[in-house]
């Protein structure tokens, strides 16, 4: 298969779980989210989507330079590594905006936390790019934490 089109795939398939996840954020942003106490630095609404669309992108771009690498008996483990971040942004918003339970969804994105870390530090190995592509969805998960506990704090 051509580079290219294995990028593309790459970036489509990241990009997929952030609409899957929008499926059970936007119908909540303007009604149940709408009702919380947010803290003062809870970023304006529209920020999120292309906020979310180039992080997405960027991991789309991390895993294709990574699979790009000669992995030999760890390819497996680096794409379940990578899925298992997937799964755990696309259930955090499942948690948070269709099943209103921001104490579990913090605790949630927690691990997600760790596993964006854990990806981080495994593909540094094989391209210092792709895990560079990383960070800064790892400083937005951060503070989307940040951001998280707050609401919980705040609507006890």
């Amino acid at each position: 298969m051509n580079k290219l089109p294995k990028l593309f795939l790459a970036v489509i398939i990241c990009e997929g779980v952030g609409i899957l996840g929008s499926i059970f954020t936007i119908p909540a942003i303007t009604t149940w989210y709408q009702t919380l106490n947010k803290p003062f630095f809870s970023p304006p609404n529209f920020i999120f989507g292309p906020v979310w669309t180039t992080l997405y992108a960027l991991m789309g771009v991390s895993i294709y330079l990574v699979l790009q690498q000669n992995l030999k008996k760890n390819k497996n483990k680096i794409i379940m590594l990578f899925s298992l971040q997937l799964f755990l942004n696309f259930l955090w918003s499942l948690i948070f905006f269709y099943f209103h339970l921001p104490l579990l969804a913090f605790l949630e994105i927690i691990l997600l936390s760790v596993s964006i870390l854990i990806l981080i530090i495994r593909f540094w190995k094989y391209s210092k790019t792709a895990s560079i592509l990383l960070i800064p969805y790892l400083f937005w998960v951060s503070f989307a934490t940040i951001l998280n506990a707050s609401i919980v704090i705040l609507n006890k």
